[in-house]
């Protein structure tokens, strides 16, 4: 059987260098391929002895922590969730919602009145502005509250809680950022001082962040050099050497010639991509990327076909993550010649998967010059946490 999903060194090479025009383009310009989005954040790498209010809500379940600094460690010391869905969100006002949130943080045992400052991560699509906060653009994952669009997350969210009897303290000020900024963030407690940061997700879903100098941010027509996270929503690169399957995925899917880089390589996908290989065979109709692992790792139990197929599907999508990483370096080492060593901090269930975070280091050693070194952060729990609190007290 041919090998459709086959990536041979020239064309990861050529993925690589197509990405690295597009990050470009939308550090030029909004509205582009690649977003771009700037977090108005300056992340602190040292942190004096202090407690802060975090928040996660990432369209499952919204979560809410205290996190603890102390001798320059971070540490969540209590932890609740509740769901919080489409679902569960059917027709709510932003004055439900945000009582929902406050009844939860409510029961932290650990919030008093020493806890002054909130970290939230928030992961629908959002424009950061100056202060930390966040104007949300649009809902996405089912949710719809229509009144919260267009209007800042935190500052409506703070105003709420700082009239909410039930909680025993005064907040002063929140930051909010998304999930692959909060990964990015949490790479930053690393023990070793890196020339850059890179912030990864490969999940149900994908997305890049780095550090970027604010002068090489073009459209923010800023001379500063001081560095701040920038979110590329990089999930929507459209990467060549694409397959007909991939083009068969993407038309029927409900956002059609969209996110074409997440359709071919996250965790959402990569099953219905199996599935439409073998669209003439009965397959379950939620197959997924752990079935697609059951799959590999059980080849007696399986038609050899298929544990060929499973393996190249999940394969290819390591060797492109590799590629957009090589072509997020080629940004940070155009903007600063003197990069070598770089820190990637990654999340996600399907990067930590099996031999997923290995078949990426290796195709980046074969991508990247000797001179450039790609160090993988260790796995940090809760980086979504972890990330929000070093946010909260930028």
């Amino acid at each position: 059987m041919e090998n459709i999903f086959n990536l041979t060194p020239k064309e990861l090479k050529n993925i690589a260098n197509a990405l690295q025009v597009k990050i470009e383009e939308g550090l030029k310009k909004d509205g582009m391929e690649i977003s771009d989005i700037p977090t108005h954040i300056d992340p602190k790498q040292s942190f004096e002895d202090k407690k802060v209010l975090v928040l996660d809500w990432g369209g499952t379940n919204f979560r809410a922590a205290i996190v603890e600094f102390k001798d320059g460690k971070a540490s969540i010391i209590e932890s609740k969730r509740k769901p919080l869905s489409a679902k569960e969100t059917t027709g709510f006002s932003a004055s439900d919602l945000h009582r929902e949130m406050a009844e939860l943080i409510s029961k932290l045992e650990k919030l008093d009145r020493q806890v002054t400052q909130i970290g939230y991560c928030f992961s629908y699509p959002a424009a950061s502005r100056l202060n930390g906060d966040a104007i949300l653009l649009r809902w996405t994952k089912g949710i719809d509250i229509p009144e919260m669009s267009g209007k800042p997350v935190g500052e409506l969210l703070l105003k709420y809680l700082n009239t909410y009897k039930e909680i025993g303290t005064s907040f002063t000020d929140i930051k909010v950022i998304n999930d692959t900024v909060a990964c990015l963030f949490a790479g930053l407690l690393s023990k070793t001082v890196y020339d850059a940061y890179i912030g990864l997700i490969v999940g149900t879903g994908t997305n890049m962040a780095a550090l970027m100098r604010l002068n090489k941010i073009e459209k923010l027509n800023s001379k500063g050099e001081r560095v701040i996270p920038v979110n590329l929503e990089s999930g929507n690169f459209t990467p060549p050497y694409l397959t007909v399957i991939d083009g068969l995925v993407d038309a029927m899917s409900n956002n059609k010639g969209q996110q074409r880089f997440e359709k071919a390589i996250s965790g959402g996908y990569l099953g219905e991509i199996f599935r439409t290989v073998f669209c003439d065979r009965k397959i379950k109709y939620d197959l997924d990327s752990k079935d697609l692992s059951d799959i590999i790792n059980n080849p007696k139990n399986n038609p050899e076909e298929y544990v060929t197929v499973a393996r190249r599907i999940y394969v290819r999508s390591a060797k492109l993550v590799a590629a957009s990483i090589a072509g997020l370096v080629q940004v940070l080492v155009s903007h600063d010649e003197s990069v070598r060593n770089i820190c990637l901090a990654a999340d996600g269930s399907l990067f930590w998967s099996d031999d997923y975070s290995k078949l990426v280091s290796e195709e980046l050693k074969e991508l990247l010059p000797v001179e450039l070194n790609v160090t993988l952060a260790p796995k940090t729990e809760e980086p979504n946490l972890i990330g929000s609190a070093i946010a909260a007290l930028s």
